[in-house]
């Protein structure tokens, strides 16, 4: 399995890194060049930027945050970032309840499940996703035509996630356990439940069942994520679910828990 630092192809004028996926920080970078914005912001404010950095990024040019819910794998340098580089915050105002270690935010900004908002340039539409949080959402984001879809930590795959994911030029999926080694692994049993239950964590079955269904010939990546250090493998994930694709020629890759993923870019 490759590791590519840069991806290019000619599909719409995005930018897509997955700065750190797993269970002890997620972020994602997405730009267009005008507006930059993080999806997530579980690192550390310092880690992030270091990240940045290694792909060439400019902290100091984001446009804005988006919270996708409030535990703290996803919300640890919200607010340093926020308050460092006077950003706003895009949340919605029951995930703001509920994390109230992120401080004050330069500008919180609210939105509501199902209903579309911009940042800049950047169409927003959040989704509700069953995970064991205050408010979760998995996200779309759509410029000019190209559209980028999100759908980590959710425990099913209902009516409405694959709804939202279709037609999407980017995939970035979860791809969380093997229920084998979930199983058979060293968490207590109230964490396993927990993990592969309704509100938990979607499994490379779940991921793959969900990329056979939303797959079309337009697809160009996807992208696994919030993999277990535990209870999966990079190899395992991309085996799994690269069984899915038959219906498009999308590029398979796995994000990382410890490094940052390839810059992909749709449309230079």
């Amino acid at each position: 399995m490759a590791t590519v630092t840069e991806i290019r192809d000619d599909a719409g004028g995005l930018s897509v890194c997955v700065l750190a996926s797993g269970s002890k920080g997620n972020a994602i970078y997405i730009s267009d060049g005008t507006c930059s914005i993080l999806v997530d912001a579980g690192l550390s404010g310092k880690a992030i930027e270091l990240r940045m950095h290694e792909r060439d990024l400019d902290p100091s040019a984001l446009t804005a945050v988006l919270v996708s819910h409030e535990h703290s794998d996803h919300i640890q340098g919200v607010g340093v970032l926020s308050r460092r580089y006077n950003l706003p915050v895009y949340i919605s105002k029951n995930t703001l309840k509920a994390a109230p270690q992120l401080g004050k935010l330069h500008q919180a900004n609210f939105f509501e499940c199902s209903r579309g908002f911009s940042i800049g340039t950047l169409s927003v539409h959040p989704f509700s996703i069953s995970h064991d949080a205050a408010d979760p959402v998995g996200f779309t984001l759509q410029l000019n035509g190209t559209k980028i879809g999100i759908a980590t930590d959710l425990g099913i795959v209902t009516t409405m996630v694959k709804e939202h994911l279709k037609d999407c030029i980017l995939l970035i999926l979860e791809a969380n356990h093997d229920p084998d080694m979930l199983i058979n692994g060293p968490y207590p049993w109230p964490l396993k439940q927990r993990i592969k239950g309704r509100s938990g964590h979607l499994s490379n079955q779940d991921s793959r069942g969900l990329l056979n269904e939303i797959q079309h010939d337009q697809l160009r990546h996807v992208i696994l994520a919030h993999l277990s250090e535990t209870n999966n493998t990079p190899d395992m994930a991309y085996q799994t679910v690269g069984e899915a694709i038959t219906r498009c020629r999308a590029h398979l890759s796995v994000a990382l828990q410890n490094r940052c993923g390839e810059l992909i870019r749709l449309g230079t």
